[in-house]
């Protein structure tokens, strides 16, 4: 089997419009057949053809009120000074609310404007008769119900190719429906496949990869309206991958192999697909999301999609999708684009379309995109991802303060009630973050973790609501204060205690390699993990450093950085690097040891424009007032909360 290697670039417009086309030349887009369902389990399904009613709603003339039906002309001259009565069975006669309304009769008098009287008999032993006395006349029809008020016969109450809504359920069931024809759901089969892949629950060795893609891929075609079908995981062997291929073109409408698609040793897919039908396309230029594979098998659509999870939702939207819209009769819809100020600088590779995962807040009047992780392997920056910012492939970024399109992942009612907070980053912030949300579920916190210097620049910028900064002035031995002055002075700032938390070393379990301080860091067998610069952790070493004598240019792996607490545990855990400063939270989270340096104070910034608003008030409330939030902020380990709310 002669390997094939991606050696197209196809813009992305380009490849969209020949993936559609060809289907479309193919007759593979038409909409599908209709299969008869009960009306009652037809919410979210796609009607086949148009509803028409069979009968009238209501069938009959009914009362709408509680009360009296009349004939009208028997009510004229009724006033108040003039009562009219009717006598009660041949004039008159009591109805409910849905009741039909007895032959000849054509009006109701709702009960509270009715007396009911008893006319005096004159002879001994003789019925009682009873009337209604009325002081108005009642006009033809009404408080009635009259046949096809809501729905008439012959009418049309759904189009073909309409979303079947709750409301529309109850509108078929009253025009007299059971059944309808709907379009049949598109079944896709989705192939996971590699070697190294096992499903979750296993227990996982050293190369174990956990398969979670498929899930991802079987939701989005749930949410579009198709059946999923997940395949067993198929093993990276060519005849075995190519066995399956054709084993799914029988189950299903669509065919979706996840992971091969590149042009490593063990991609198969493209060549796969290509001896069996035919490969449209094998790479577009975008990122992530480059090797994707669109081909036609015995006439039904191939896909090759990219392992890495971004990669795989990306060019899952963006040639899926449409098609199974296509085959439901409907349009994917332009999603709504807000416009956002983009919070710093991002650089991007020409030649390539990039799909820029950002977080928004409004700050003030600012809608604000905060840049997250750009790994095509990192499924967390679209969990914690607001939208998508498209970098355009002849463009080799966008400066910080652009106005950029957004195209959302949230609603601007979830968007609009976020809390931003950009600066040092603390296990604490994801227990606050969770706190909030419970407690005020439509608050959320959104945090961005760029260090305390980028944290008190974005609050100078109006780019966040709140900043996470301990910084150290090693002069005065204050925390935060110094530096806020010195790049806010035209700002009034509150400056709010989170925590106090201890900094050190963290090595290995057992410490393999005897680390004791920040001497050994100079060590040949060693090698250091770091923050970032401008963070609080980063000028807390660099002091250090100083006080031993020691320059950072002796130390392997000083200009390596990290930009979270937990990156550098994890870096640790996984032998990236020898040890790194972090806080004890992180060592315990990862099972590390840890070697005491410092106990700092974390504050958190708060402009006073922002202070006394409901969201950041509500935040203060949890800090100041939850006890079950500063109890598992003690549970995680290294933090004293004595100062926990406290204005410093």
């Amino acid at each position: 089997m002669k390997r094939e290697i991606y050696l197209e670039t196809t813009p992305l417009n380009e490849a969209i419009e020949k993936w559609m086309q060809r289907l479309e030349k193919d007759g593979a887009l038409k909409p599908f057949a209709g299969e008869k369902i009960p009306v009652k389990d037809s919410l979210g399904r796609i009607t086949a053809e148009p509803v028409i009613a069979k009968i009238s709603s209501p069938f009959y003339h009914s009362s709408a009120m509680d009360g009296y039906a009349v004939r009208y002309v028997d009510t004229f001259g009724a006033s108040e000074t003039t009562p009219q009565k009717l006598k009660l069975k041949t004039q008159a006669v009591y109805v409910d609310t849905g009741d039909p309304m007895p032959d000849g009769f054509n009006a109701v008098v709702m009960i509270e404007d009715v007396n009911v009287v008893k006319a005096e008999s004159r002879e001994q032993g003789a019925e009682t008769d009873e009337y209604i006395e009325i002081i108005e006349a009642a006009t033809p029809w009404q408080n009635v119900r009259v046949i096809g008020e809501d729905i008439v016969a012959t009418e049309l109450i759904l189009p073909e190719n309409h979303k079947i809504r709750p409301v529309d359920i109850g509108a078929m069931l009253a025009g007299g429906h059971v059944e309808i024809n709907v379009r049949k759901r598109p079944k896709v089969v989705i192939i996971p496949t590699g070697t190294e892949i096992v499903e979750p629950g296993t227990e996982l060795k050293k190369g174990d990869i956990i398969e979670f893609n498929s899930r991802v891929l079987s939701g989005l075609v749930s949410e579009w309206g198709g059946e999923p079908v997940r395949f067993r995981i198929v093993p990276d062997n060519f005849e075995q991958l190519k066995a399956a291929i054709l084993e799914a073109h029988e189950m299903g409408d669509m065919v979706v192999v996840n992971a091969g698609a590149s042009a490593g040793s063990e991609d198969f897919t493209s060549s796969a697909i290509g001896e069996l039908g035919e490969v449209l396309i094998h790479g577009v230029n975008i990122k992530p999301g480059k090797p994707v594979i669109l081909g036609i098998v015995k006439g039904k659509s191939v896909l090759g999609i990219p392992g890495y999870p971004v990669s795989a939702y990306i060019t899952f939207n963006l040639f899926a999708k449409p098609v199974i819209y296509k085959w439901q009769g409907r349009e994917v819809e332009e999603p709504e684009k807000f416009k956002a100020v983009l919070s710093r600088q991002v650089a991007s590779s020409l030649g390539q379309e990039e799909f820029l995962r950002v977080k928004l807040g409004r700050v003030g009047e600012k809608l604000i995109a905060t840049p997250v992780s750009r790994g095509a392997g990192v499924l967390m920056s679209l969990v914690r991802a607001d939208g998508f910012v498209r970098i355009p492939s002849m463009s080799e970024g966008i400066g910080a303060g652009t106005e950029v399109d957004v195209e959302p992942l949230r609603t601007k009612d979830e968007i609009e009630n976020t809390i931003v907070c950009i600066g040092s980053h603390d296990n604490a912030l994801d227990l606050l973050a969770n706190a909030l949300k419970k407690k005020y579920p439509k608050l959320s916190l959104s945090s961005a973790h760029v260090g305390s210097m980028g944290g008190l620049i974005a609050l100078k910028k109006g780019e966040a609501h709140i900043a996470g900064t301990h910084l150290l002035d090693e002069d005065s031995g204050e925390y935060n204060v110094t530096f806020i002055k010195k790049l806010l002075p035209e700002k009034k700032v509150m400056l709010v205690n989170l925590v106090y938390r201890e900094q050190g070393l963290l090595v290995q379990k057992g410490n393999p390699k005897n680390i004791k301080g920040f001497k050994d860091l100079a060590r040949e067998d060693i090698m250091f993990i770091n923050r970032q610069s401008g963070a609080g952790t980063r000028l807390l070493t660099d002091k250090h450093l100083k006080e031993s004598g020691m320059n950072p240019k002796n130390i392997k792996g000083y200009d390596r950085e990290e930009f979270t607490h937990m990156g550098v545990a994890s870096a640790v855990l996984t032998g990236i690097a020898d040890t790194g400063l972090a806080i004890l939270a992180s060592a315990r989270a990862l099972g590390l040891d840890f070697i005491p340096v410092a106990k700092e104070r974390y504050d958190i910034a708060i402009p006073a424009e922002f202070y006394e608003t409901e969201m950041i008030q509500n935040l203060l409330k949890i800090i100041r007032e939850a006890d079950e939030f500063k109890e598992m902020v003690v549970n995680l380990g290294g933090y004293d909360v004595s100062d926990m709310g406290r204005v410093m």
